[in-house]
């Protein structure tokens, strides 16, 4: 799924600044509905729907859509071939079913073999009929005598049909609600009679003389996870369907957790002598071990790297305690490549890769085994990541491309986008560093890199992408790598890249997405455990808590043992500074709480914190959810503050014309002073802790700083104000309590030319420009001296109680903010902001003793009556 769409942000609350959604440029909505170009045969805004089916003149792709309310002119659908772009379509016709759709193929691809559709319904708004994605294969359909290809959707029900089905012939619910009860819930018509088979075994029959729309079933015996269950259900007039009852409700369960957890190790466990493949699956009857020589299947082979479909070898593997699926292999397998081949009561043969793989090959699409030694770069051994107090933390958010993707770069042109660029020394631009060097000039102590585990891409043919997009959770992209084809390479650059910037003291932060996955079907999880990894609401569809058609089920204890031995894998052998956790507040309390105790484990110092909120409604209870209006539970790891960020610049989902606190340039609006004020002291809703705070003006989602400020104002507003309001805004992120963060690019004044939603917009467009900083070279120099203070001055680094006693002094008219903080040997710092609003006739500040230290706009004259300057920011020393 991609990062996160504009459509999809109106579903968001107003807080939501942070959304991450997955799944890269090719996937179902890579291109939002409103979007220019989106018409095609059957697009465009429909005023009429026909009751006549016209002629088909080519092949063609019908789809029939029944609605209970026969709404068809609300509801279209969006469309795209796999790996290409969507269009939206609308029913322009209707029959006895319900709304037709008529799409000629050519428009999905010039041949039909292995022609995969994928097909959301949706109203205007992005609400779906059905939450995931779903793929229309037409290998696996019959054409008519015609040559069309025809399929029938009825709402609200998943299953794709191939042939038309009676409106009755469907349950909304049918599962079993612990291991001797089966519900179901009827959609149109009424049940006569119901029998439950195992395969072809009728396990119990119940028959209802006047009929029923729902009704229960007790089981003789526990219900048998591993075996597919079927409901015949007879309708009126003798109709008979039969549905698929789901496991889904068992899994909460805490007879489920008791006989299934598995605590132990999961994954390829290597040694030179022998590897032991171990994967969880109690639904599953067999699961088949895979080696391959090559990690490369034949369609993506290219020049020396060959492909092959065949495995050497295949070996079952043996079903233990706790649903654990076990084989052993002697030798040295080291290097070699394996995936899983799965059946259980939803799939039959169904390759994946490993969950738990460390390593991948090419697209990750086979698992690699790995001697993990061979990956350490020179001097890894003695390497460890800084022990830095979290309140000190200056972070500098960026993406692996984005450093380099700049000619203004003037780096290597094969390092360019690639790990090895991101650390790549010696690079500037007209007397100016770039790159690594860049960021070490500037003075940050950690980097936060947007998602770098495996993705959804195509690593043989790159394209920009955010990369919220999970394939495969533990191993890095291999985008970025100078050979995706070798699973070892791409782990030895991150770690040289991870090195490199730790020796020079700067931490190297994860940006982490366990909250969704790109598409639930198919996918390695779900194959493993149909229904038990991801949330689902009563009639079985997936919800949507990520705004991106799916939300992992963490509230789950093997779901949530993947989240804390992922990241405990990734501390440990990747030595990483911190973890920032996309959409956080679709994790539990407990979730959160248990992973920060056992990564702190590895790693002592290591900063988690997260977006507390959700992309979209949740089933999980607002009580258990790690977001910010349960704060003040956080254990160990902390939440981005959006009150100082609305306060400075109305961020988030405002409307971009919102003017706040940084923002104003007249005396007649003051802005909301208050949230500012709370922000300096590192309070948010729900807590005023320092140690669970993040205070940022911006990040990579939404606008730059430049170009929010510019939108604020439209043409109105110069450059040389702009570039002021800017400085202001960080200014006072880095004189506030709790961790300091930014957006890579602020301090040359960063534009994506008003672009506030850059996850697939191309590289130049996301890339760092330093012809701006060489053109905004003073504005560079006063945010290194902003983050060195930030740094230095324990009096920004005070814990909770401290925090809450300090006093931000507001003007009367609201345009100055003053505080004191204490520095080191007994020395004493005023810092006062002035915003826009200032004007000669406000209040002077009183700097009687004190020297300057800083000075954001130039030509202070400290006194007891310093008249400040509009968008001005003074930090004094007194000693």
């Amino acid at each position: 799924m991609n990062k996160k769409l504009p459509y999809l942000m109106a579903l968001t609350l107003a807080s939501s600044c942070l959304i991450g959604c997955g799944g890269g440029g090719n996937s179902s909505a890579s291109t939002p509905a409103s979007a220019p170009g989106s018409s095609a045969s059957g697009s465009g805004e429909s005023s009429a729907i026909s009751s006549s089916v016209p002629a088909i003149i080519e092949d063609s792709l019908i789809v029939h859509y029944h609605r209970d309310d026969g709404d068809y002119k609300t509801w279209s659908l969006w469309l795209w071939p796999k790996g290409g772009d969507g269009k939206q379509y609308y029913f322009s016709e209707t029959d006895d079913y319900g709304g037709i759709c008529t799409e000629p193929l050519s428009t999905f691809g010039a041949s039909v073999a292995g022609l995969e559709i994928g097909i959301i319904v949706r109203d205007p708004d992005w609400g779906k009929d059905v939450g995931e994605d779903r793929f229309i294969a037409l290998d696996n359909l019959t054409p008519d005598d015609n040559g069309n290809y025809s399929v029938w959707l009825y709402t609200e029900v998943a299953e794709i049909y191939t042939k038309k089905p009676e409106t009755v012939a469907f349950l909304r619910t049918c599962a079993f609600t612990d291991f001797r009860t089966l519900s179901f819930k009827a959609g149109a018509g009424t049940v006569y009679k119901v029998a439950l088979y195992i395969e072809d075994s009728k396990v119990i029959e119940q028959a209802y003389d006047d009929g029923v729309k729902n009704g229960e079933l007790t089981l003789p015996e526990d219900v048998l996870i591993d075996r597919p269950y079927t409901l015949e259900v007879t309708y009126e007039n003798n109709y008979v369907a039969r549905n698929a009852v789901s496991l889904a409700p068992l899994y909460d369960a805490d007879v489920f957790v008791e006989n299934y957890h598995f605590d132990g190790d999961l994954g390829a466990l290597y040694t030179k002598e022998k590897t032991t493949f171990r994967v969880w699956s109690p639904a599953s009857i067999a699961i088949t071990l895979k080696l391959y020589d090559t990690g490369t299947p034949s369609k993506f082979a290219s020049g020396s790297n060959t492909g092959s479909d065949t495995p050497y070898d295949s070996i079952p593997m043996v079903k233990g305690e706790k649903g654990v699926f076990e084989v052993s292999v002697d030798g040295d397998l080291d290097g070699k490549y394996y995936t899983y081949s799965v059946t259980n009561y939803l799939y039959k043969n169904a390759e994946i890769v490993d969950p738990y793989a460390k390593a991948v090959g090419v697209n990750g699409l086979r698992g690699m085994i790995i001697d993990l030694d061979r990956t350490n770069p020179s001097g890894w051994d003695d390497f460890m990541p800084a022990q830095i107090d979290r309140k000190a933390l200056t972070v500098y958010e960026t993406h692996i491309a984005d450093l380099t993707s700049s000619a203004t770069w003037n780096g290597q042109a094969d390092k360019a986008k690639k790990y090895s660029g991101f650390h790549l020394s010696g690079t500037s631009y007209e007397g100016v560093s770039t790159g690594f060097d860049h960021v070490k000039e500037l003075g940050v102590n950690a980097v936060q890199i947007l998602p770098m585990f495996d993705q959804a891409n195509d690593e043989t043919n790159p394209t920009f992408n955010w990369g919220y997009n999970p394939l495969n959770y533990n191993a890095p992209e291999g985008v970025y790598s100078s050979d995706p084809y070798d699973g070892a390479v791409r782990i030895k650059e991150l770690k040289e890249l991870i090195r490199d910037y730790g020796n020079e003291g700067m931490n190297i932060i994860m940006d982490v997405v366990y909250n969704h996955v790109n598409s639930v079907t198919g996918q390695n999880f779900d194959v493993l455990m149909p229904y038990y990894y991801f949330r689902y609401d009563s009639s079985m569809g997936l919800t949507n808590g990520s705004g991106c058609g799916n939300e992992t089920a963490s509230n789950h204890s093997m779901f949530r043992k993947f989240m804390i031995d992922s990241t405990r894998y990734w501390a440990k052998e990747y030595k990483l500074g911190g973890f920032r956790f996309d959409l956080m507040g679709l994790h539990e309390l407990k979730t959160m709480a248990e992973l920060t105790e056992k990564v702190k484990e590895i790693n002592p110092g290591i900063v988690i914190y997260g977006e507390p909120w959700t992309g979209g409604d949740t089933p999980l209870d607002k009580f258990q959810q790690a977001s910010k209006a349960n704060a003040l539970s956080f254990k160990g790891y902390g939440a981005f503050n959006d009150r100082i960020r609305d306060g400075l610049i109305a961020g988030g989902l405002q409307a971009a014309s919102t003017k706040a606190w940084a923002t104003i340039n007249s005396g007649s609006a003051r802005g909301p002073a208050s949230n500012v004020m709370a922000g300096i002291k590192g309070e948010q809703d729900g807590t005023s802790d320092p140690d669970v705070t993040v205070t940022y003006a911006t990040c990579h989602d939404n606008y730059t700083l430049y170009d929010r400020v510019k939108a604020a104002h439209g043409d109105s507003l110069d450059d040389a104000t702009a570039k002021k309001m800017n400085l202001l805004a960080n200014s006072v992120v880095f004189t506030s309590q709790g961790t300091a963060f930014m957006l890579a690019g602020e301090e040359m004044l960063r534009t994506k030319g008003g672009n506030h939603n850059s996850y697939d917009a191309s590289y130049e467009v996301n890339a760092l420009d330093y012809a701006r900083k060489k053109a905004n070279l003073d504005l560079f120099e006063a945010y290194k001296a902003l983050i060195q203070l930030k740094q230095q001055l324990p009096g920004l680094h005070l814990a909770k109680a401290e925090a809450n006693e300090l006093e931000v002094v507001r003007g009367s008219d609201s345009s100055t903010l003053t505080y004191v903080v204490a520095g080191q040997d007994g020395a004493t710092y005023k810092i006062c902001h002035a915003n826009g609003g200032y004007k000669d006739t406000s209040d002077k500040i009183d700097f009687a003793g004190y020297d300057l230290v800083l000075d954001t706009v130039g030509g202070a004259s400290l006194s007891a009556e310093t008249a400040m300057k509009p968008f001005q920011t003074i930090v004094a020393k007194k000693a």
